[in-house]
């Protein structure tokens, strides 16, 4: 099963600005990706795919700007925001009533203020600085962050914006330990105010007990009081 290591990045971090200016690259080479397959699709009824703009774009300044592995998972995710839109407008005409209105075709990011995801492939990880140094470099990049996670189980790395900070993702594969459990054994749990919690089992030897919810009750009732 696939889990996430994630990192938020504030906007005091050293690393702020120059994930912020990755994220400004990846924006340029989605819009520009964008045009050309609205473009197209509008003046001619025709759709793009991924490989159709990837060979448009390779030798282009937007999609050098970034690695090529991280350029081509942006034009990914356009393809994919394109194959929602069509699934979108297949619904509609089937079923217009279950839409407030028709759905509109994949948007531009703000040129300005828009960033865009950048999606950092296994290949696109240094190697030594992860097993050597527990230290996620990204390609073509000074930009070191520390990870727990060992490169075999590595997937990607996801730089994902929001709204004033970054968030790292570093997707891993784990194995799912399957525990031994004894399903034969059952606990009851009586949840109220003044007791909290009384809790029970079938085991045998197991003894109940309860916890006191005065104290908890207490604190809410003054703090009802305060706001009060």
């Amino acid at each position: 099963m696939q889990l996430v290591e994630r990192t938020i990045i504030k906007k005091n971090h050293p690393n702020y600005k120059s994930l912020d200016a990755l994220a400004f690259l990846s924006k340029n080479l989605y819009n520009m990706a964008n045009y050309i397959v609205r473009q197209e699709f509008i003046n001619n009824g025709n759709y793009l795919d991924y490989n159709k703009v990837q060979k448009l774009l390779q030798s282009g300044v937007d999609y050098q700007a970034i690695p090529a592995k991280v350029s081509q998972q942006v034009l990914i995710l356009l393809d994919k925001n394109w194959q929602s839109f069509f699934h979108a407008i297949r619904a509609y005409y089937q079923s217009p009533s279950k839409f407030k209105s028709r759905p509109q075709l994949p948007k531009y990011k703000h040129k300005k203020k828009g960033r865009n995801i950048l999606v950092y492939t296994k290949q696109a990880i240094s190697k030594p600085q992860l097993v050597k140094n527990q230290k996620i470099l990204l390609s073509k990049s000074k930009l070191f962050f520390d990870s727990k996670i060992n490169y075999d189980s590595l997937q990607q790395v996801r730089i994902i914006p929001k709204l004033n900070y970054y968030v790292i993702e570093v997707v891993y594969e784990s194995v799912e330990v399957k525990l031994d459990l004894y399903n034969y054994y059952v606990a009851s749990v009586d949840l109220g105010v003044n007791n909290l919690a009384t809790v029970t089992s079938n085991k045998k030897g197991f003894q109940p007990f309860i916890i006191n919810g005065r104290p908890v009750k207490s604190i809410n009732q003054f703090y009802n009081y305060k706001k009060g």
